[in-house]
């Protein structure tokens, strides 16, 4: 979007911002920016916003180090609300929880079924605890170990897997299968390696056989 006349700031010259994980779908955060974060954010693809109680502009991640990059930039119908869509490092929320609303005030009848979005949760729980090593934290245990201990980690948590699923135990084989998703996602955080990279090497994937055949003779 180039013009941004469309978009109508209030009598105190902003407009409320709803930042979205565009890997996710999960509603980080809302904030709110002037025509000048706005503008900024076009140009740069760093999520900028206004903080009314500084009275100032401020970029995401510019302290903590949990930037947000822009990947697109939406108005909403009415023009007064803007949605950024950005990929998201670490936790979006000064607590450090993965988003800013975590906080429920009424909770949904239908129980969560699937993965979406817990990984990238689990992922930037772990980024945080990395940065900031908490005292007895598990994570920072881990970490002081190093890289070794986290891959002798993720064998012994296969090997569990492979037991579970060889005794047909659901609920054992879900546990350690938990475990593992856990120590790949502390080895991929330790490497620098996000679940959207995963994601993409997944998403290059569908449709296609990753199946060889065999070698032709001659």
């Amino acid at each position: 979007m180039s013009d941004l006349d469309a978009l109508k700031f209030g009598p105190d010259g902003l407009i409320p911002v709803v930042t979205q994980d565009a890997r996710t779908g999960a509603v980080l955060m809302q904030a709110y920016a002037d025509r000048a974060a706005v503008e900024r954010t076009l140009e740069t693809r760093e999520a900028t916003y206004y903080s009314r109680s500084r009275g100032e502009q401020w970029v995401k991640g510019a302290t903590s180090g949990h930037t947000q990059r822009v990947v697109s930039v939406h108005l909403d119908c009415d023009g007064d609300s803007v949605l950024y869509r950005v990929e998201q490092t670490g936790p979006a929320c000064h607590t450090g929880e993965y988003s800013c609303f975590h906080t429920p005030l009424l909770k949904g009848d239908t129980p969560e079924t699937g993965l979406d979005g817990t990984l990238e949760r689990v992922h930037a729980t772990i980024a945080e605890r990395l940065a900031t090593l908490p005292e007895n934290s598990y994570v920072a245990r881990l970490h002081a170990g190093g890289l070794d201990r986290v891959l002798k980690k993720i064998s012994e948590e296969a090997g569990e897997v492979l037991l579970a699923a060889k005794n047909g135990d659901r609920a054992e084989l879900a546990t350690e299968a938990a475990d593992l998703f856990f120590h790949t996602l502390f080895a991929l955080a330790e490497v620098g390696v996000s679940p959207g990279d995963v994601a993409a090497v997944l998403r290059e994937r569908e449709g296609k056989s990753g199946l060889k055949g065999p070698k032709e003779v001659g």
